[in-house]
């Protein structure tokens, strides 16, 4: 089985070079880009299963780099960010990027958060029905596609996988505990805060209200709820 391709795009070689190796070992296959340019270069001619992206370049802003891989792509992205503020995580999910690693971090944090990014990726297992829907969103589980009233709405990952387990569950609550568990990973080692930035912006993406919700309920200090389909209908 070939390896699975990671494309750094990091100029720190303090940084970079130990990951690299670090991703060598653990399997993957590294490609390790200095600048903002070349990375999208990279990007393109030869697609990586995952990019790990800086925010800060020499020539650009990371956020730019992942507003143009997200015209053409949907390749998971970690952003590689010195920011801890709230609204630069925002910023970042609102533009598509799957997760945030926060410096200085581990080799095996960043591991880690490579495996649970893509095992989401990974095709829906057979059996199940392909497509869920409640009310006018409709959510293809083959290509990983959503869309409200015909439109498609761009998912990161984890808010679609957000989304998924919510409708999966319609009218139930769903606990932030189960959510954490599923859409992040057992051992998740993050601020759980992290579950209600992605909601906030899955909401905003849904065109939900927070103040008086349609799609996303939220059950307060317990977990979330997805609407019914006969709540939808009213």
């Amino acid at each position: 089985m070939a390896k699975r391709r990671v494309l750094l795009i990091e100029d720190e070689d303090s940084i970079s070079e130990p990951l690299a190796a670090a991703l060598q070992r653990e399997g993957f296959a590294p490609a390790v880009a200095g600048t903002m340019a070349e990375g999208l270069e990279s990007s393109r001619t030869h697609p990586p299963d995952l990019i790990l992206l800086d925010v800060m370049l020499p020539d650009g802003d990371g956020r730019d780099a992942l507003r143009q891989i997200r015209s053409t792509s949907r390749t998971p992205v970690i952003m590689l960010t010195a920011r801890g503020d709230e609204m630069d995580r925002v910023i970042g999910l609102e533009l598509g990027a799957d997760d945030y690693v926060t410096k200085p971090f581990s080799a095996a944090e960043v591991m880690a958060r490579i495996r649970a990014v893509l095992r989401r990726t990974a095709a829906p297992a057979p059996g199940g029905g392909s497509e869920l829907q409640v009310g006018e969103i409709l959510m293809d589980l083959d290509t990983r596609t959503v869309t409200k009233d015909g439109e498609p709405v761009e998912l990161a990952l984890k808010e679609f996988e957000l989304l998924r387990m919510l409708m999966e569950s319609a009218g139930r609550m769903v606990t932030r505990t189960a959510l954490m568990d599923e859409v992040w990973d057992p051992n998740w080692f993050g601020p759980t805060k992290t579950l209600d930035v992605h909601v906030s912006s899955l909401r905003k993406k849904l065109g939900d209200d927070p103040a008086t919700p349609r799609y996303i309920h939220t059950i307060r200090g317990v977990g979330f709820r997805f609407a019914s389909p006969d709540e939808l209908l009213e």
